[in-house]
């Protein structure tokens, strides 16, 4: 298994955790999952499994009939009995629920908004098979989203952050021995996700061949398999051939010996790994902001559409499939922008 590329590995280990997720459900389940199967990925599955096993929990605690039943006994003929009421219920029962440690869990207007897109899906497939006849997560309206401001690094805390990691001057002291192990690949993966706007879970994927110095540019894996060149400057170079440099004395677990970036324990570094060094440094430069990798994604696309004006390259390199996803998360700087033509154009000479 470890031989293979690490986004193959990663849709190995999501499709026999899927199986095993999918087997708490009612066996009915498994055609839904073997249906969207070829227009879907394997973590949006899961995504999908986690969310049914929500939605069956509930009906097995309210529902007077499915509560009387053992789980593996609910088929699609109880399913065509649910009504838009028990799925108005179902959505107040997501806002604050216990899971099965008795531990109290909240949702808010997107936990609930994916739960409730899963269930359409749900039985939008079984309605449109012709396994059901009644469809009613398609009459029940998805809560309203308030947009959330997106939170980014403005120019100078980029900077700061950078110098932070480079010197580590305000770390604790149990954090600065290991810092001097590590800052040259902190430094270097940090560069990389604020000069590129890849993915942390593309980034930790990276192998020693997907780098082209030659050509500036890194192969990486997109979401749903696609393969694609992403450009870097000189920045980015420079903090690359400093960490590979280091890495050449590293002998990596069996394994591992591919992977660009490696933990203390000479593995390739995981997602949550990355997420941790994020925090520790941004908590230090920005200690208001919840600067995680996303959001510095979000950061290189915004100094990307400031310097270009251009939505559909910013789309591109980022890697959305729909344009209009971009420019939600833009939005504001659209605005800007259009507030900045109205004296553009001249009428009259002064």
């Amino acid at each position: 298994m470890n031989n293979l590329p690490y986004h193959e590995q990663k849709d190995r280990e999501n499709t026999l955790k899927l199986r095993s997720k999918v087997k708490e459900l009612p066996p009915f389940c498994a055609d839904f999952f073997r249906g969207i199967e070829p227009r879907t990925s394997s973590r949006t599955r899961i995504a999908y499994a986690y969310d049914l096993k929500v939605f069956f929990d509930f009906l097995k605690k309210e529902n007077p009939i499915i509560n009387k039943i053992d789980m593996m006994d609910i088929t699609l003929s109880h399913l065509d009995r649910i009504t838009v009421s028990d799925l108005e219920e179902y959505m107040e029962y997501l806002k604050y629920r216990f899971n099965d440690q008795n531990q109290e869990i909240v949702n808010k207007e997107r936990g609930i908004m994916r739960k409730i897109s899963s269930l359409k899906s749900f039985y939008n497939y079984y309605y449109r098979k012709e396994k059901i006849k009644n469809n009613p997560a398609a009459l029940v309206e998805l809560p309203k989203l308030h947009e959330k401001e997106i939170i980014r690094l403005d120019i100078d805390e980029v900077a700061l952050l950078l110098d932070e990691v480079e010197a580590g001057d305000n770390l604790t002291e149990k954090q600065k021995k290991f810092h001097e192990k590590t800052k040259i690949r902190d430094l270097a993966l940090l560069t990389l996700l604020l000069g590129t706007g890849i993915r942390v879970s593309e980034c930790v994927g990276l192998n020693i061949q997907d780098i082209d110095f030659k050509n500036g540019g890194i192969r990486i894996h997109r979401k749903g398999g696609k393969e694609v060149t992403v450009y870097f400057g000189s920045e980015v170079e420079q903090a690359l051939y400093d960490y590979l440099e280091e890495r050449e004395h590293i002998t990596a677990e069996k394994g591992h010996e591919d992977a660009v970036f490696l933990s203390l324990q000479r593995k390739r570094i995981n997602v949550r790994s990355v997420e941790n060094l994020v925090k520790k440094y941004a908590k230090i430069v920005t200690p208001l902001k919840k600067i995680t990798p996303h959001k510095l994604r979000s950061t290189y696309g915004t100094n990307l559409y400031r310097e270009t004006g251009d939505i559909y390259l910013v789309a591109d390199v980022l890697g959305h499939s729909d344009v209009n996803t971009t420019k939600r998360h833009y939005a504001a700087l659209e605005d800007e922008r259009r507030r900045s033509a109205r004296n553009a154009v001249k009428l009259r000479e002064d």
